[in-house]
């Protein structure tokens, strides 16, 4: 198989030529495009997620050798979420040669954060397939580049940290709730809600329902915590 100009470009930025060119094709190629002749990027997806975090997990201990493994967990989660593989495939413009049916085309899913970051994974897992455990952890590696160093000390996501908080103040989890949805269908806007057991409560609006629940998180730990100081 000869790869498109789109797609011989994205090598070079990923940084690895395919001896077996149908693995990106098959990386790239959303859910949407399925039919019988053509293979979704879903079951690279599955692995691509467990050779990154082979990858990460391995890099954070070589980084840290006296971090704990309650240092390194919230580390590790920071580096492997999809907000993260999410970041790295818009760093080498993994959008722009995403293949999407229709649909996915219309409501913008070239920009969608959790389509970037599964296709991420799959990218991950063609480079494995391809040419082994080496070759992929060389382009993790320099892909995540200084992500691995310079992680948060206290890496938890917004809403680990708001739970911890709770569970610390005799107070049940956190309960996250979509008050309001605008926009058009193609780019809809949320608004969730997240409210704690004392009747704490905080808003945020994003265009994905998770980034809208981490952001409320986020002002709700910040209030209740600056009113505990």
């Amino acid at each position: 198989m000869k790869l498109s100009g789109d797609l011989k470009a994205f090598e070079s930025r990923l940084g690895h030529e395919f001896g077996r060119p149908e693995l990106l094709v098959r990386a790239v190629t959303h859910g949407s495009m399925t039919t019988a002749n053509r293979d979704d990027n879903q079951r690279l997806e599955f692995l691509g997620d467990r050779v990154l975090g082979l990858v990460i997990a391995e890099a954070l201990l070589e980084s840290d050798k006296g971090a704990a493994e309650g240092q390194l967990a919230p580390r590790y989660n920071a580096l492997v979420r999809k907000e993260t593989c999410a970041e790295v495939a818009r760093q080498i413009d993994l959008g722009q040669v995403l293949k999407l049916g229709r649909s996915e085309m219309m409501s913008g899913g070239r920009r969608k954060q959790a389509l970037l970051g599964d296709a991420m994974e799959a990218v991950i897992a063609a480079v494995y397939r391809d040419a082994g455990f080496d070759a992929a952890q060389e382009v993790i590696l320099r892909l995540w580049g200084d992500r691995v160093t310079s992680v948060k000390a206290d890496a938890r996501d917004a809403k680990t940290a708001l739970q911890e908080w709770a569970q610390a103040q005799g107070l049940a989890p956190p309960v996250y709730a979509e008050t309001a949805r605008s926009g058009p269908d193609h780019a809809p806007q949320f608004t969730i809600e997240a409210r704690l057991e004392n009747g704490e409560a905080e808003e945020a609006t994003a265009g994905a329902k998770r980034q809208a629940e981490q952001s409320a998180a986020k002002a709700l730990l910040a209030r209740v915590t600056a009113n505990k100081s």
